[in-house]
């Protein structure tokens, strides 16, 4: 069957269902077809034609699922999908994973019925700034500054909303080049920090008030202990301040004006936390001790108060302070307030009648002691199986080296304290210390210290941070339970039952998702470019360069009022010379005696003039049949770039949302 229409200016080369006498108007969906572009046309064309090919001898059904099925089942659809399978385990998956094999109960051991007090410890987040990697070009800096902060953010989320902790402690380095940055007082030692302002310190803050403070204070739960919870932050790191005679007082005072005092006892869980400014105490043990903080002003002459001092009268009263904070512990727990009342009575102007308040006495906690700096050890000292960076050589050994943590120092820095101030240090902590946790260093460290009395053991704590060297980040969970008579704060456990237990908790590798993310990147640029070669050379489909006799969608041209054209139903026709017709099935058909032949009936419409113009502007390109194996190289470019292209468009969107909802 064919149909006659009108050939006019602009006129398509689709077929006009109105030009047949008695037909009916063509619909909308008719006319919607005719003003898409024209590969959209053949899109719908491919697919009505593959629909009836498929249809045949079957249900529509039938032929509308394998039609659908064909459209889903392609090699980019594939890849999109092992994407999205990928991206939610990168971005979701590994983090929620590492959670859960964290989880309290799968590693407490306490009796049943024990409600301990749950700590979470963070060490060296280090927020990354301009003095992380000084050397790092835009765009790398921004996107490391993005990627560190959203892991931090992310991970410490999952602690607070899975695991729930009583209290989030602090090890120190909460900031990488915070001692750098000035203040109204001071500027940096390097030359190339002296720039930056106090403005840069606040801002740095006000991410690390984003990151860790803002969730934090979003929880409801209750602590089990009633008291309420605690995320202390107050303990300085060498990153923070600096080290021993390289810290500047501007610097140390405007940390605790933000963040607390870096000497302090916290009761918590029934046992006392002994929290000391070791990089400030540092400088007692260094050549010259009154130098350990800068001269304010040399016209003055005098050297000011020196930065270890405050630290180590702190140390010197620390029974006092410990029995101060573990009588007040125990006065809450029986509901009561201070109850000190003050005589109300005249006296004579010349007698004493200042009265001393009774010296409160100590429950006698087990004392932890947290610092920044390690402790010192033997040199060679092993860490333990539990370090990331060289396991043991062999179990058993007292000398390590590799798996030791270095003893070693530097600018603003120093890898372990002395033996003097870790001595000074445990001894006016008080005589039951059980437990030491300290930061620094970067990587897990676990040795017990014979040397002092009750052989505490030690634990230096892994940081947060993808960016400080360790291939997974952690953190260290310790559950704490130590029931007590709330009156005499005796422990009510039979013998010398612990009362501390230890957990390390990895966090994902980073580095390595994106490693996997860079491997599947290969892998998919692969298969859509093997996939492209395939359509062009192989797929019965594909579309020839030789194939010259397709005729364009669209043509302009000048009316004739004599002439009409007629189209054919089929795919395809055969011309009188036995020549074959594209697809698009318009064949120059003579409707009136005396016509002209095809060719000249065209020239008699377009003119020389008028298909001058055509070709000038663009609008017809004859096809020329393509030679050799370069025409078909820009085929498989061209379906190359396509598929990339349309993959890419969904990848980004689905990993911009993953990175942008948590």
């Amino acid at each position: 069957m064919s149909y006659a229409y009108p050939r006019s200016a602009g006129a398509s080369f689709l077929p006009s269902f109105s030009a047949v006498p008695g037909s009916k108007a063509p619909g909308l969906i008719g006319q919607t077809l005719e003003r898409l572009p024209a590969t959209a046309q053949q899109w719908f064309a491919e697919g009505a034609a593959g629909f009836r090919g498929s249809s045949r001898g079957r249900s529509d059904s039938h032929g509308i699922m394998a039609l659908v099925l064909r459209r889903l089942l392609t090699v980019a659809n594939a890849i999109i999908f092992m994407w999205m399978f990928t991206l939610w385990w990168g971005e979701r998956t590994v983090f929620q994973e590492a959670i859960d094999r964290c989880v309290w109960e799968s590693w407490e051991k306490w009796p049943p019925g024990a409600t301990p007090h749950h700590v979470a410890f963070i060490a060296d987040p280090q927020l990354v700034d301009p003095h992380t990697y000084p050397g790092r070009p835009w765009p790398l800096s921004t996107l490391t500054v993005k990627y560190t902060d959203q892991y931090m953010r992310r991970s410490f989320a999952s602690i607070k909303n899975d695991l729930e902790p009583d209290s989030v402690l602090f090890l120190g380095d909460l900031f990488d080049g915070g001692r750098e940055w000035a203040t109204s007082k001071s500027t940096s030692p390097e030359v190339r920090y002296k720039k930056i302002t106090d403005s840069f310190w606040k801002k740095e803050y006000g991410r690390f008030m984003r990151i860790f403070l803002n969730p934090w204070l979003e929880q409801d739960s209750p602590p089990v202990d009633g008291r309420g919870r605690r995320l202390i932050a107050s303990l300085p790191g060498n990153h923070d301040l600096g080290f021993g005679n390289g810290i500047q007082e501007p610097v140390r005072r405007r940390f605790q004006s933000y963040f607390g005092n870096g000497n302090r006892v916290d009761v918590i869980g029934n046992h006392t936390f002994v929290s000391v400014d070791t990089v400030s105490l540092s400088a007692m043990d260094q050549p010259d001790p009154l130098t350990g903080s800068s001269r304010l002003s040399e016209e003055e002459g005098t050297w000011p108060r020196p930065i270890w001092k405050d630290a180590d009268e702190f140390l010197d009263a620390m029974a006092t302070h410990k029995a101060t904070a573990e009588t007040e512990e125990l006065r809450v727990l029986q509901n009561k307030s201070e109850d000190v009342l003050f005589k109300h009575h005249i006296v004579e102007a010349g007698d004493d009648s200042v009265d001393q308040l009774p010296q409160p006495k100590p429950a006698g906690f087990p004392t932890i002691i947290l610092t920044h700096v390690p402790l010192y050890r033997k040199p060679a000292t092993p860490c333990g199986p539990l370090r990331e960076r060289l396991p043991p050589s062999a179990p058993g050994l007292e000398e390590d080296e590799p798996n030791s943590l270095r003893i070693a120092g530097g600018y603003q820095y120093q890898n372990v304290l002395t033996q003097t101030i870790s001595t000074e240090l445990v001894s006016k902590a008080g005589p039951n210390v059980v437990q030491v946790y300290s930061g620094d260093d970067h990587d897990y460290c676990e040795l017990t210290h014979r040397e002092f009395n009750g052989s505490p053991n030690e634990i230096t704590v892994k940081s947060l941070s993808w960016a400080m060297g360790v291939r997974h980040p952690g953190f260290l969970l310790t559950s704490l339970w130590n029931p007590i008579d709330p009156v005499t704060g005796e422990s009510t456990q039979k013998g010398s039952s612990p009362t501390i237990q230890n957990h390390l908790c990895l966090l994902p590798d980073q580095l390595g998702i994106f490693i996997h993310y860079a491997c599947l990147f290969g892998l998919s640029i692969g298969l859509l470019f093997l996939q492209a070669i395939y359509s062009v050379f192989f797929s019965p489909e594909s579309p020839t360069p030789a194939s010259g006799s397709v005729l364009p969608l669209s043509e302009r041209r000048t009316s004739h009022p004599n002439q009409q054209y007629q189209t054919s139903g089929t795919s395809s026709s055969t011309f009188p010379s036995g020549g074959l017709i594209g697809r698009a099935g318009v064949i120059p058909f003579p409707r009136y005696p005396g016509s002209k032949t095809s060719g000249d009936t065209y020239r008699g419409l377009d003119g020389d003039a008028a298909a001058s113009t055509i070709k000038a502007k663009g609008l017809y390109r004859p096809a020329v049949a393509a030679k050799g194996v370069c025409s078909k190289a820009v085929l498989v470019g061209r379906e190359f770039a396509r598929s990339v292209r349309s993959v890419l468009l969904v990848v980004l969107a689905v990993y911009f949302v993953l990175i942008w909802r948590w």
